[in-house]
């Protein structure tokens, strides 16, 4: 690869994580908190998902009058109903429901963990054999997100946000997996078209059922956190990202390891909330954990 090609992924890679890092504070802004709720997190879930699956299926329109549809093999399904599940469904909804009662600077020290989780879940998925230091990695950085969350809630209970937090990176996970598996011959943006496009029987009418009853009964602020992710974090941050993927820089998936620490920084304008040492102290160990388990070799297959 040139310099220059290099060069160009990284940037688009950048540009992909800075939008995805905005997802934290303006999922806050949506669904706002306990004490003065917003927009539902299920309408923020459903309707985000249906406005880029519209959007999605204009564009796989654009692409078969160019000639360069690709539709998914009869194989293939499963696999777009497992990355819808993980990142149409189970990624933003326990996102929002936990952001509900926790701020996003929290959200987003529990969420480092996101590209270990995918790691771990993939070995497993795809029967490989990880190294000694990269499960030394994974136990490490599970137990720092494991000790902020007790350190956060004032003890040994962890409450339902943590859990949702929890929920919300597995699954997650699991819709990285899927997409990957789809990627390689669908090409990527076509991929998370496709996803958002096929969920739209589901995305639309849950979108329409919990959608706000006095729509002037929500802040505009809250309509604009929405429309951020409905249009940046579901659809054109894929594009970005997606795109530097397809460029083939080795280097690109380490600046996923920013994201975090973007997230904790645009909380402070967007949210107005406070970033206090702990909470970056932790998230300094868990990227640094993160960084050191990618690192770490994992052998292609378990002998059957």
């Amino acid at each position: 690869m040139t310099a220059a090609k290099e060069k160009e992924a990284l940037l688009w890679g950048l540009v992909g994580i800075t939008l995805f890092a905005a997802t934290l504070p303006m999922t806050r802004l949506a669904v706002g908190s306990a004490e003065a709720p917003q927009l539902s997190p299920w309408f923020v879930t459903f309707g985000r998902a249906a406005v880029a699956g519209v959007l999605s299926m204009l564009y796989l329109l654009w692409q078969h009058t160019r000639g360069q549809l690709k539709v998914p093999r009869k194989a293939e399904w499963p696999l777009v109903g497992v990355t819808a599940f993980g990142v149409i469904v189970g990624f933003p909804l326990f996102l929002a429901l936990a952001l509900r009662h926790v701020p996003s600077t929290h959200g987003a020290v529990v969420t480092a963990l996101l590209p270990l989780s995918t790691a771990v879940l993939g070995a497993l998925w795809f029967r490989q054999r990880p190294s000694n230091g990269f499960w030394a990695c994974a136990v490490l950085g599970s137990g720092l997100v494991l000790a902020y969350m007790v350190w956060r809630a004032g003890g040994l209970y962890l409450g339902a946000a943590n859990i949702y937090l929890v929920i919300a990176m597995t699954t997650g996970a699991f819709g990285y997996i899927g997409g990957a598996r789809l990627t390689p011959r669908l090409g990527a943006e076509q991929v998370i078209c496709w996803v958002l496009m096929c969920s739209l029987p589901l995305t639309l009418p849950m979108a329409w059922l919990f959608a706000p009853a006095d729509v002037s009964a929500i802040a505009a602020i809250s309509w604009w956190g929405f429309v951020y992710v409905a249009l940046f974090s579901m659809w054109i941050g894929f594009f970005a990202w997606y795109r530097a993927l397809a460029l083939g820089a080795v280097r690109v998936s380490q600046i996923q390891l920013v994201q975090p620490f973007l997230s904790l920084l645009f909380a402070v304008p967007l949210v107005g909330e406070r970033l206090d040492g702990v909470t970056l102290a932790f998230a300094l160990a868990v990227i640094a954990t993160v960084y050191a388990g990618k690192k770490m070799p994992v052998h292609q297959k378990v002998p059957a």
